[in-house]
C-alpha cells in the first residue's frame, strides 16, 4: 500500500477525464449477500447501482459476501452471508476481511466506493486511490461523532439531507437518493384492501404503532418482516400478543417476487418509524407499486413523502389514523410516477457519476468540502422521542 500522511499522499494521483469509463471498487459489509437473499436494503441498492454502472460502461468490482449473485466481478470476504449463517455478531470483525482485500489492490481502482459506515476510514488514508463512503446508517448518535471528527476530511455522500444534518462539520460531496430498476417491482394500478407494513420488526419501526393505526381505522393488515437476534424478545414480548386479536397477518420475510405481490396489493403501506431513518427504502418500493405511504415525519420522510400527493405524513396516532381512512384518495399513477421521476437507478447513478467526476477532477476533494451545504429542506419534527439506543451500525 502506498501509506500517506494526515494531509495528503506521497505521489501524485492521475486525473480521470470526466465522462470516461472508470475502475470501481464496491466495499460491502458481509452481513447479506448482494443482493440479499430475503431483507437488506443496503445490499440491494449497491446490487442495482454496480449493475447500473457496469450498464453504463464503467468496470466495477464488488467485495462482499461469496454467495453474491450481482452480475460483477467478485472478491468474496466470507464464503457466505453472515446473517444466514449464523454470525451477525461477528460482522464487523469479518469486515476487516473485506476491508484489507479491497485495499491491498486499491492501485487497481480509480475510486474505491465504500458501504461500511466509518469502518474504511483508516484505510482510505493509506491509499492514493479516493474513497468515497455513502453512510446508510443513523449519524444523531454523539457517542459516535468523535470517529467522524477524526475524519472529516475524507468525502462522504448521504442518502438524504435530514441524515447529512446530524454532522454538519463532515466533508458532504453531496446526497444521492436510493434508486431501483423500473421493472423490478411491479405497478398495480388497482388499490387493494389491506394496509402492509414491510421491514423489521425492531423499536424504532414501531409496528405496535402500525397494527394500532389498523384496527383503529378497521382495516386489515400484513406484516411483512424479518425478526433479527438482537429484537426476538421485544417480539415475543410486545408484537407477538399483539397478533393475537382479529385483522393481522404475520407473514414473515418476503422474496423480491413476493414483496411486488405483497406492495402491489395493498390499500397503502403504513411507516410509523420513531427514528431519524436516513432513507427509507421501502418507501420507493411502495411508490414503484402505485401503492401511496402513511408516514410519521422522521428522519427522511418529508424529503420523500409529498403529503397528499404520494401518501400523507402523519405525527400523531389520531392523524395516521385519519390518514388510512382516506388513502384511497391519493392516485396509485401519481406515486409510480413520483418513482419513475426520482427514484430510479438510473439517476441514483447519474448522481453517483458526478460525484466520482468531481472528486477526481479538478474540483479535488478541499474545493468538493468548500462548496457543500445542506440544502434547505422542510422538516416537520415528530413530538415522540426519537429511540437513540440503536447500535452503532444500524442500517435500514
Amino acid at each position: 500500500m502506498e501509506m500517506i500522511t494526515r494531509n495528503g499522499v506521497h505521489g501524485k494521483r492521475n486525473r480521470v477525464a470526466r465522462g470516461a469509463s472508470l475502475r470501481i471498487a464496491q466495499i460491502v459489509h458481509l452481513y447479506e449477500s448482494v443482493p440479499p437473499k430475503l431483507y437488506g436494503g443496503t445490499e440491494r441498492v449497491v446490487a442495482y447501482l454496480t449493475e447500473e454502472l457496469i450498464r453504463r460502461g464503467h468496470r466495477v468490482h464488488l467485495f462482499a459476501s461469496g454467495d453474491s449473485t450481482v452480475n460483477a466481478p467478485l472478491t468474496a470476504g466470507w464464503p457466505e452471508s453472515l446473517r444466514l449463517a449464523g454470525l451477525s455478531k461477528y460482522g464487523d470483525s469479518y469486515t476487516l476481511l473485506n476491508l484489507g482485500a479491497a485495499y491491498e489492490r486499491a492501485h487497481e481502482f480509480d475510486i474505491i466506493h465504500a458501504h461500511v459506515d466509518y469502518w474504511s476510514f483508516p484505510f482510505a488514508r493509506l491509499v492514493s486511490t479516493p474513497t468515497v463512503s455513502t453512510m446508510h446508517g443513523r449519524l444523531d448518535l454523539p457517542h459516535l461523532h468523535p470517529i467522524y471528527r477524526a475524519y472529516r476530511d475524507l468525502p462522504l455522500v448521504s442518502i438524504s439531507n435530514d441524515q447529512r444534518s446530524y454532522l454538519p462539520f463532515v466533508n458532504w460531496l453531496g446526497t444521492v437518493y436510493h434508486g431501483l430498476p423500473d421493472g423490478v417491482l411491479k405497478f398495480n394500478p388497482e388499490p387493494g384492501k389491506y394496509l402492509a407494513f414491510l421491514g423489521r420488526i425492531a423499536p424504532e419501526k414501531r409496528p405496535d404503532w402500525a397494527i394500532e393505526v389498523a384496527r383503529r381505522a378497521g382495516l386489515p393488515l400484513k406484516i411483512a418482516a424479518k425478526v433479527d437476534p438482537a429484537d426476538r424478545e421485544y417480539f415475543e414480548t410486545r408484537i407477538k400478543p399483539m397478533l393475537e386479536g382479529p385483522g393481522v397477518e404475520f407473514i414473515g420475510e418476503v422474496n423480491e417476487e413476493e414483496k411486488s405481490r405483497f406492495l402491489g396489493n395493498a390499500l397503502g403501506l403504513l411507516f410509523p418509524i420513531d427514528w431519524p431513518e436516513p432513507f427509507g427504502l421501502v418507501m420507493i418500493e411502495a411508490l414503484a407499486c402505485g401503492t401511496p405511504v402513511i408516514a410519521r415525519p422522521c428522519g427522511s420522510v418529508p424529503e420523500i413523502i409529498r403529503d397528499g400527493f404520494t401518501g400523507y405524513v402523519a405525527d400523531s396516532m389520531e392523524e395516521m389514523v385519519a390518514a388510512a381512512h382516506k388513502i384511497d384518495r391519493i392516485s396509485r399513477q401519481t406515486c409510480r410516477q413520483e418513482f419513475e421521476n426520482r427514484f430510479t437507478v438510473a439517476a441514483m447513478a447519474a448522481g453517483y457519476e458526478e460525484l466520482y467526476h468531481r472528486l477526481l477532477g479538478s474540483d479535488q476533494i478541499e474545493a468538493a468540502a468548500a462548496g457543500a451545504s445542506l440544502d434547505k429542506v422542510s422538516v416537520r419534527r415528530p413530538s415522540l422521542a426519537l429511540r437513540a439506543s440503536a447500535l452503532p451500525g444500524e442500517r435500514e
